[in-house]
């Protein structure tokens, strides 16, 4: 009776509640993920490849893995990109996969200020592994479940697939940035069950400011710069606060982020917290790595395992003639750009 529990319970979170986005505790490293609007924030081919593992300590928590390319068209004062992620989560296997092609206008304003405005169009599908699951039916007769379930929910089980938009827009200089994504415009119903589970709408705001550090400071002729900022975001009924800072000193890169809104509560009257973010990373010319971990400050608290998140960025550097760099002096975005280029 107790695996039988745990068994309705499992399959009616996974089936009736409308699951939150998942989520990248080095959103910096997910830019295209976070904002269509970063497409084409660069002046190289950009590749970028992330992994998510939360909670491990907890039987099947959540993984989560994203790839995404990006490039500046230059002629056109536009950005292009794709993203894929796919996101597990659960003993069933819930697999949620989406594709998203991307596109970006690149506004220069007084050679000092960009404004890029972005749309993003997606294909999602989400599915569930029927071999994993145990009904009661079966538990009655054998206990292990090897024997097939009659039960009527196992027949209404499918999987489902579906359109997705977004957008975005980000201002920034070659110090500063700020922008804001809406996703989910057309709520899809994402259900299994052929029943009514729509993808809440949700809304980002994110910004920060890079800070050159002197030579006073850090002595040599390393680059050295601290980057401080912020990521909120809101879906449904939940909102969550990023704040933190990273240092870089060539190629070393540490920062550490908090994650919650201690002047709120949830609904168990707790502070709304939950994890404070190690980050770990190293930056050469073309090439990055970083790692972080999440240290659960939630009621959860450490029997989760944590979460454990990698990343890696390569440029591939283009050679612009002349002629191609007139139209538009481009100013690369300061958050994914430490190097700041003379065109």
């Amino acid at each position: 009776m107790k695996k039988l529990g745990v068994s309705i319970l499992m399959v009616g979170v996974l089936l009736c509640a409308q699951a939150q986005d998942p989520e990248f505790s080095q959103y910096y490293a997910a830019p295209l993920y976070i904002n269509p609007a970063f497409a084409g924030t660069t002046m190289e081919h950009r590749f970028i490849a992330n992994y998510r593992n939360q909670w491990p300590a907890i039987a099947r928590g959540f993984q989560t893995y994203a790839f995404s390319y990006d490039y500046n068209l230059h002629h056109y004062n536009s950005g292009v990109g794709f993203l894929a992620t796919v996101d597990q989560a659960g003993t069933a296997g819930m697999r949620s996969s989406s594709f998203n092609f991307i596109y970006s206008y690149k506004l220069n304003l007084s050679n000092r200020w960009i404004i890029s405005p972005a749309v993003s169009f997606g294909y999602a599908s989400r599915n569930i592994n029927y071999n994993q699951l145990l009904f009661g039916d079966q538990l009655q007769f054998d206990q292990d479940g090897s024997i097939p379930s009659d039960d009527p929910a196992f027949f209404n089980l499918g999987s489902v697939n579906y359109f997705d938009f977004n957008t975005g827009m980000l201002a920034y200089t070659s110090k500063f940035w700020f922008g804001f994504s809406v996703q989910h415009l057309n709520k899809p119903n994402r259900s299994l069950v052929n029943q009514e589970s729509t993808v809440p709408v949700k809304t980002t705001v994110h910004g920060g400011v890079r800070l050159p550090l002197k030579s006073y400071v850090l002595k040599g002729e390393r680059m050295a710069s601290i980057m401080p900022s912020f990521f909120y975001k809101r879906q449904d009924k939940f909102d969550q606060l990023d704040l933190g800072v990273y240092l870089l000193y060539e190629p070393l890169v540490v920062g550490v982020w908090y994650r919650g809104i201690p002047i709120q509560q949830n609904v168990k009257d707790n502070i709304s917290q939950d994890a404070v973010v190690a980050i770990l990373g190293f930056q050469f010319d073309q090439f990055e790595i970083a790692y972080s971990y999440d240290f659960t400050v939630s009621e959860l608290g450490p029997v989760s395992g944590g979460t454990h998140e990698l990343s890696l960025r390569y440029k591939m550097p283009i050679h612009l003639t002349d002629r191609a760099k007139k139209p538009m002096k481009y100013i690369p975005c300061p958050t994914f750009n430490h190097r700041e280029r003379k065109l």
